[in-house]
């Protein structure tokens, strides 16, 4: 039988002490090391796609050492899936947020996302994208939370738009919620156009044009 004790270091971070009965002394791990890894794992594999074998191999843990620390697969997906959002490409969005202008968010959103997209030393593809599509009937939970996810970055767009548009940084004839519909669209098929062999350089060429299609 196995034993997992979480405690905190000095730093804030998360220890997993592992301990095996048949073993005289417990052995700890990083669990934000170990969700990072897991975090790849689903990245390029999917929610359905990554198996327990996949992730606990690449986390360095036994199946009890996950449940312990994660709790179940689908738990450790959604703390993956919060990883993604504050540290890796999934908070590209936050930082586009803060330019001044409605055109200046959309050109830092989709030219930071045709970058990170074709980012040689990440999977190729967007997490929440990706995992959504191969998702099936039985995995229905954890699609509902992705599109749940994608939906708050198109309200968050939304609401900059309508922002922009009081301000008359935006026509008054423009339609806040369809142009934020509309960027979330082009990021989401340039996630579906990575993952498919896209090169940087395609994925900037339609940043471009639909830059070109934004409403002076």
């Amino acid at each position: 039988m196995y034993s997992a004790i979480i405690k905190k270091t000095r730093s804030g971070r998360e220890l997993v002490q592992k301990e095996a009965a048949h073993k005289g002394r417990p052995r700890e791990f990083d669990a934000d090391e170990a969700l990072d890894k897991a975090l790849r794992v689903f990245w390029q594999h999917g929610y359905e796609g990554a198996s327990l074998s996949d992730l606990t191999d690449a986390m360095g843990i036994s199946r009890p050492s996950l449940y312990a620390a994660f709790g179940n697969k689908e738990e450790l997906f959604r703390r993956a899936l919060d990883r993604y959002a504050e540290k890796g490409p999934g908070a590209l969005q936050s930082e586009a947020l803060s330019e001044p202008t409605a055109r200046k968010v959309v050109e830092h959103l989709l030219r930071s996302v045709a970058l990170s997209l074709t980012d040689p030393c990440n999977p190729a593809g967007c997490l929440a994208v990706q995992g959504a599509l191969t998702c099936s009937q039985a995995a229905d939970s954890i699609k509902q939370e992705l599109c749940k996810r994608r939906s708050e970055g198109e309200q968050n767009l939304r609401r900059r738009f309508e922002r922009a548009k009081a301000e008359g940084d935006l026509d008054p004839a423009q339609n806040p919620e369809s142009l934020a519909r509309y960027v979330v669209t082009v990021t989401q098929g340039m996630s579906v156009q990575a993952a498919g062999g896209a090169s940087r350089a395609d994925l900037l060429a339609v940043a471009d044009m639909a830059l070109k299609a934004w409403p002076n």
